[in-house]
């Protein structure tokens, strides 16, 4: 797989985790650790992004 191709998914997977985090965070009582967890998958993307873009 191109590496644009790499970064354009890894972007939609970021994005998905962003919606995740937000629909967690608006119900009454989030989970903290599905939070964590979801927040350390998109760092862990954010990262492997800039890794394959560069800076």
């Amino acid at each position: 797989m191109a590496d644009d191709d790499r970064v354009v998914k890894l972007k939609a997977e970021h994005a998905s985790l962003e919606e995740a985090i937000e629909e967690e965070l608006g119900r009454p009582v989030p989970n903290s650790t599905l939070l964590s967890d979801l927040k350390r998958q998109k760092l862990r993307i954010k990262d492997e992004i800039h890794r394959i873009a560069g800076p």
